[in-house]
Parts: C-alpha cells; structure tokens; sequence
C-alpha cells in the first residue's frame, strides 16, 4: 500500500506552462517545495514534451523519502518542424506528442519517463487523459501497468484526467489505487462527487488537482481564467461571493480552496502546481492555517458547496 502526503507539488509549470522557465527558477521551486515539507511530486511526458522530468529528476537527485508520479499515454517522438510547442507549453517543438495507449506504448513511455528522470523506478503511474480513447486504455493501458505493479516495478497505478465520468469507469471496472482527478472537486465545481463517493466507497484514493480551477481561485480577489479559458462573468460572480464570505471568516479565497477537497474521505492529497519559490512558500504558509467549520456551514447554507 502506498503512503501518499497530504500536499503535493504539480510540476507542469517547470515544464514551461504558459510561459518559459528557466532550469534555475525550476530548481528552486522544486527546493522550496521540499524545503516546505512537500514529499509529494507529480509530473508528465506531457509537461514541456519532458521538460518537467528532467528538471525533476535532477532537483530530486541524491534525495530519498518522497512519493513520485509520473504519467503515460502520450509518446514523445523527435520533431522537425521547428518552431515552439502548440499544446500550451513554451518551449520548443523537439518532440510531437503521439497517443498510445497500447500495452508496449505504455511500456515504453514508462521506460523513456525513468529515463528522463535519471530514476531506475516511479512509486505511482498514471493513465493520462485517456478521454478519446477509454475502452482501449481499459483494455490495454490498465493490464500493463496491472502487470507492472504485480511485478514490483511500481507500486501503485491509477488514472489522471480532468472529468470524471471516465475515472468512474476505471474505478467500477478495474483495479486502480488511484486517481486524479484535476478541477472537478473545487470550490467552484463539485461535480466529480460521485466519482469521489464511489473511490471511497472502493477504497480507492484520489488526488485533488487543479483546486484553483486553473488560476480563478489562486488569489483573494478572484481573476484569470476558469479551466485554462477566460472566466465567463457569471463564474466570476460566483468565485466573487465565495471570496466575500471567506473574509467574513478571517480565511483567503485560496486557503479556502486548498482546504476544501481534504474535506470528502476519499482525497488522501491534494496537488498544487507552482512555478516560483514564492508561490510554493505563499502556499505553504496558507495551507497551514485553519478553516472554521462555520465557513463550510455559511456556503453551504448560501448554496455554493453541495449538501453533503
């Protein structure tokens, strides 16, 4: 049985999310985040076409005592075409993403990630956004790694996507220990909560990302964009009323938000991605202050969090 932290480091930023970064500010948020206690690290080939691996694995070096996960699905094939990457990441287009979800693409992706890495070996591999192609991932993806975990190579294997009706399916159909599920157990988006129910009720766990909804709740006055789009007005409004009752309670937008998820008995941790030190330490310091259960009772009662 994995032991999973409480809190872990989402490293799609390193990968150059949105906007270039350097090695150096990369490593010293990943030195941060481990000097603030996080053990939990998460990352993807996806992530600045392996970009987020190799910073990883090199910040992590010589280091023990941490959980690391890493993802498949998506095979990275060397590209000509030039240019910068067209799938959000700034950096440049060395590699083309190819779906494979296929028992020997798994395989592969697994043994070219620990490369990238510099590990012999990952505690946790995730199936990653297997939307498009859910029944094969069953089918194929899901048995490899089955097997791989059989064979002590991992220790543990689930599914990361950004719905959850897929996840479901995983969850009733086979055998996974874990899920992530990114954006849909939020303050702003509660409906992953029949997936959640059912991982609780199988005695699978889940890790919460993409708690500020891509940015939304990040800050006490709520800006930005709402799952990497620009906020409609009425998703505003409504990030808006939960920011005014978390003042009343003494507590920040993104206090409140990190706090939220850790609340249903099936999320053992919740996955903050960070691009600066600053951010990590920010964080930090919120996460470490308490909620009052009474801010819980007034959003409930205001009809912003579900019954539950």
């Amino acid at each position: 049985m994995i032991q999973l932290p409480r809190h872990g480091l989402g490293t799609a930023p390193i990968g150059g999310l949105f906007q270039e970064v350097t090695d150096e500010q990369a490593k010293a948020t990943i030195d941060a985040a481990w000097a603030g206690g996080i053990r939990l690290f998460d990352t993807a080939p996806h992530y600045g076409l392996g970009l987020s691996e190799r910073r990883l694995g090199a910040a992590l070096a010589g280091r023990s005592g941490y959980v690391l996960s890493t993802k498949v699905g998506r095979l990275l094939v060397p590209s000509s075409r030039g240019g910068r990457d067209d799938e959000g990441f700034d950096v440049p287009a060395t590699y083309e993403r190819v779906w494979d979800f296929s028992r020997d693409g798994v395989r592969r992706s697994l043994e070219e990630s620990l490369g990238r890495l510099g590990l012999p070996q990952v505690d946790l591999v995730l199936i990653h956004d297997p939307d498009a192609h859910v029944d094969q991932a069953i089918a194929e993806a899901y048995p490899a790694l089955a097997e791989l975990r059989a064979q002590g190579v991992v220790k543990a294997i689930g599914v990361g996507m950004n719905q959850w009706q897929a996840p479901l399916r995983f969850v009733q159909e086979t055998d996974v220990d874990v899920v992530m599920l990114a954006g849909r157990y939020t303050l702003l988006d509660q409906s992953g909560l029949p997936l959640l129910d059912a991982c609780a009720e199988r005695g699978v766990r889940v890790l919460a990302a993409g708690v500020f909804n891509s940015g939304l709740l990040a800050t006490p006055e709520p800006s930005g964009t709402f799952d990497y789009a620009p906020a409609p007005s009425p998703i505003i409004e409504r990030a808006r009323r939960l920011a005014a009752i978390c003042e009343r309670h003494g507590v920040r937008l993104p206090q409140a938000a990190m706090a939220f998820p850790l609340r249903h008995p099936a999320i053992a941790a919740v996955v903050l991605g960070a691009r600066t030190p600053e951010e990590v330490r920010t964080n930090a310091d919120l996460r470490q202050r308490p909620v009052p259960d009474a801010l819980w009772h007034d959003l409930r009662a205001e009809g912003l969090l579900h019954k539950a």
